[in-house]
């Protein structure tokens, strides 16, 4: 099989003969901030890094957007970390070269998923160990790696769905909500999705999501006490402020409310959007009710059983995994580094339907 071994060399040669390039674009973050644009800076002839002796060089041919990234591109996740530093939790692309230890479970061409920081980028350095082997590059498999393994996981350790428990999930349409929905309904629950249009709504009903709540022309609240007097069981909860007291209020006897983001509060200079918490203690104890969080780093040891569920989930054909190229933003789909700016205004403008990702052309030149 064709190895190319990197460990002992600087040599930039593809097993098809074809030159990687010295030079690449990626994206930096230069400057902390909540405003993305204000924070990142594309570069656009970074060396192209070298993998070391357990290593795969990956060329990136889809990278996902996440809520987070601009948690991330402020400094809230690690307070010691200052610019400039690599932006991207996930990628998904062919590897084109390898060290010496690494080519005993891997080769040249093979299709790799990851999570590591840095994939905003045309080529990654990514740690044989954490590299996940795919039978193709199919943005659908890139959903599963934060998005799918976030929803599955969360609710496995922390929401204890059964038959016919009430589930709610927020941002229903979005990213992970959509793995939350399918995940509950897969274990017969009654799901409940919050929306921002009919368009989504339709989404949701064609996966299975039971009542839509569209939530700019009907009241949330009011729906779910007229519907669900008893309240719901299981909150899936990533959007904060407003959404989060309501849900909490929600709540039924020994309810769970799950929280994996606040997105309404990513985008504001103090990063949270105030909620009622002087009432908490007496509302929890009201109800015997519990609000968890949950940080996918946290729940590591569990991510490839959580994965290779997902994967043979979707293989057999048992999940959506929804892509949001960006076709319907005003500027068309998302093509190239630069539109990773396009594709973060258009996820906090609220317009996604499923996963938003990012593709990476070939340049001309390429073999593979």
């Amino acid at each position: 099989r064709p190895i190319l071994d990197m460990s002992y060399s600087r040599h930039f040669l593809d097993f098809q003969g074809s030159s990687i390039p010295s030079s690449m674009k990626k994206l930096v973050v230069t400057k902390l901030s909540q405003n993305f644009r204000e924070a990142v800076t594309l570069r656009q002839d970074s060396p192209v890094p070298l993998p070391g002796d357990g290593d795969l060089l990956v060329r990136n041919r889809f990278v996902g957007i996440n809520a987070s990234d601009i948690n991330y591109s402020a400094g809230r996740y690690d307070a010691s970390v200052k610019p400039p530093f690599d932006i991207g939790f996930e990628g998904i692309g062919d590897v084109v070269a390898l060290g010496l230890s690494a080519s005993a479970d891997y080769t040249v061409g093979q299709a790799v998923a990851y999570v590591k920081a840095g994939s905003f980028a045309e080529y990654t350095v990514v740690p044989a160990k954490q590299a996940v082997p795919l039978p193709s590059v199919k943005p659908e498999f890139l959903t599963l790696m934060v998005s799918g393994a976030t929803a599955y996981i969360s609710l496995k350790e922390l929401g204890e769905l059964s038959e016919g428990k009430k589930v709610l999930v927020t941002a229903a349409a979005g990213g992970t909500g959509q793995f939350a929905v399918q995940l509950a309904k897969a274990e017969k629950c009654h799901v409940i999705g919050t929306c921002s249009s009919d368009e989504k709504g339709g989404f949701l009903k064609s996966i299975g999501c039971d009542r839509m709540i569209n939530y700019k022309t009907e009241n949330v609240e009011s729906v779910l006490r007229k519907d669900y007097p008893e309240g719901v069981d299981v909150v899936y909860e990533s959007v904060g402020g407003k959404m989060f007291d309501l849900a909490l209020n929600s709540l039924a006897t020994k309810g769970r409310l799950i929280v994996i983001g606040f997105i309404a509060g990513y985008q504001n200079p103090t990063g949270l959007q105030p909620i009622k918490a002087e009432l908490l203690p007496a509302k929890l104890l009201k109800k015997s009710a519990s609000i968890r969080g949950f940080f996918l780093n946290h729940y590591l040891s569990e991510y490839k059983m959580a994965l290779k569920h997902l994967l043979k989930m979707y293989e057999r054909g048992d999940l959506v995994c929804e892509v949001d190229f960006g076709d319907m933003s005003p500027e068309g789909k998302f093509t190239g580094l630069e539109s990773v700016f396009r594709a973060v205004d258009y996820m906090y403008m609220g317009k996604n339907i499923g996963k938003i990702v990012v593709e990476l052309p070939h340049s001309v030149n390429s073999k593979l």
